[in-house]
């Protein structure tokens, strides 16, 4: 099914690949970078700001969450100006040297500001990103009825990505030993001149992230064009609209992007209660990280072929029907009480996962129309990143006021709400075999 796809689309989905699993490999590799003593905290660490204590792990979440803030919050405007423009491969092209600098820096500074700083460029790397390669991802779907699977192939990839990043991360800092320790490399003979050079783990996993980002970049760069229609749409209107054009409703685009938004928030929810969830099912750390993957696992292996789905019976059907899984499975992960319930929980989650996400993207690239994808996606690429960066501090607040059911008693809720939204406010885009008459072309 991966080898029907446009070879462009795959081409971008092994590029997304390649620069996922690089940013994926800092959410393990900068808290352990930073709690290693290699950068100064010094003057920041302890000191007290409007009454709260800046501790080592509020700054290594403050290096994390900054990511995910300017990526979102930068992907409207980059997707605007590269539908104003007409151009998508120049901003892909720039997000990725930009984030390729960013991972460079790391190695060479010891102040906590400075790695701040490289951590706000990989952010603004992404939102260039981003925006322009989901954008060309719709612009070359041929029509209506090969735009779920294409964003099924690109999801999927960026997944397994993303994925198998920190576990791969993780073998390269410690070499696979236990212990967080990073380890020695020395370069071998075939190297010449830099035989002999050592350095740390960490070194070696920052590489890796700049790596990903240049294998993106060349394959950009040999492999992709803007099509020719991006530059004919550029000068049309391209506001995010929050009424629907006759003003009796909520824009579908606006509510598949509030429906992303809360489903991202449930997916981040589970990450922070590690402690309170081993502790109540009694498990070992190995067996929470098994649960934690399963969403991700499932999502992989569903994405594909629902939005190939979605291609032939629609995309509301999916939508809605992963909403409706997603309420109990994310409510019943803050009640069971053994690690095998939690864990069929988790997939059933990642399930619901991959029938929102390729067919809300595909729904929202059918109605791009004279809006400009990079806009219009855009509007779903930042609520996702939203959800995930917000998620954990609501579940942090939420377990302190009401223990371990509060947080998912919450996403439940906004699941819900999710659900009535889109059954009240989204319409089908496609009719035809499986949905009631010929598709609509782009």
């Amino acid at each position: 099914m991966v080898l029907d796809t446009d070879g462009r689309v795959l081409t971008l989905a092994f590029a997304r690949m390649a620069d996922a699993l690089g940013n994926s490999f800092l959410i393990i590799v900068l808290p352990l970078y930073i709690a290693s003593g290699q950068i100064s905290l010094a003057g920041i660490a302890g000191t007290e700001v409007l009454g709260f204590v800046l501790r080592e792990e509020t700054l290594i979440g403050l290096v994390l969450s900054l990511f995910g803030l300017l990526n979102s919050f930068g992907q409207p405007i980059t997707g605007r100006i590269s539908d104003r423009t007409g151009r998508r491969r120049v901003f892909v092209l720039t997000g990725l040297v930009v984030f390729a600098v960013g991972s460079a820096i790391y190695p060479f500074v010891s102040s906590y500001w400075a790695v701040l700083g490289a951590r706000a460029l990989q952010g603004i790397g992404a939102a260039f990103t981003v925006p322009a390669t989901v954008a060309l991802v719709n612009d070359y779907a041929e029509s209506n009825r090969e735009r779920g699977g294409n964003f099924g192939v690109f999801n999927t990839f960026r997944l397994i990505g993303f994925g198998f990043g920190p576990i791969i991360a993780g073998v390269v800092i410690t070499g696979g030993l236990s212990g967080e320790e990073a380890i020695e490399y020395t370069l071998p003979a075939v190297f010449g001149p830099l035989a002999g050079v050592t350095f740390s783990g960490f070194v070696a996993a920052f590489a890796v992230a700049v790596l990903g980002a240049l294998v993106s970049f060349a394959l950009v760069v040999v492999l992709i064009e803007d099509p020719p229609r991006v530059a004919d749409e550029a000068s049309k209107d391209l506001s995010i609209a929050i009424l629907d054009r006759d003003g009796n409703g909520l824009d579908p685009v606006f509510v598949l992007g509030i429906g992303t938004f809360f489903m991202a928030t449930t997916i981040a929810l589970f990450a922070t209660l590690e402690g309170p969830i081993r502790g109540r099912l009694d498990e070992s750390t190995f067996l929470f990280s098994v649960q934690f993957a399963a969403a991700v696992i499932a999502n992989v292996l569903f994405q594909i072929p629902i939005g190939r789905a979605s291609d032939t019976y629609g995309r509301r059907p999916f939508i809605l029907a992963g909403f409706v899984i997603l309420i109990p499975s994310v409510f019943a992960q803050g009640i069971v009480g053994d690690p095998w319930s939690m864990l069929a929980a988790r997939l059933f989650q990642g399930v619901a996962v991959a029938c929102v996400f390729a067919p809300a993207l595909a729904l929202a690239g059918d109605l791009t129309g004279d809006r400009g994808s990079g806009t219009t996606l855009s509007v779903l690429t930042m609520a996702f990143g939203l959800g995930v960066a917000l998620g954990p501090l609501a579940s942090g607040v939420l377990y302190n006021l009401g223990g371990l059911v509060a947080p998912f008693t919450f996403g439940t809720a906004l699941a819900v709400l999710a659900l009535i939204l889109t059954y009240t406010e989204v319409e089908d885009t496609l009719t035809g075999s499986g949905a009631g008459g010929p598709a609509p072309q782009d």
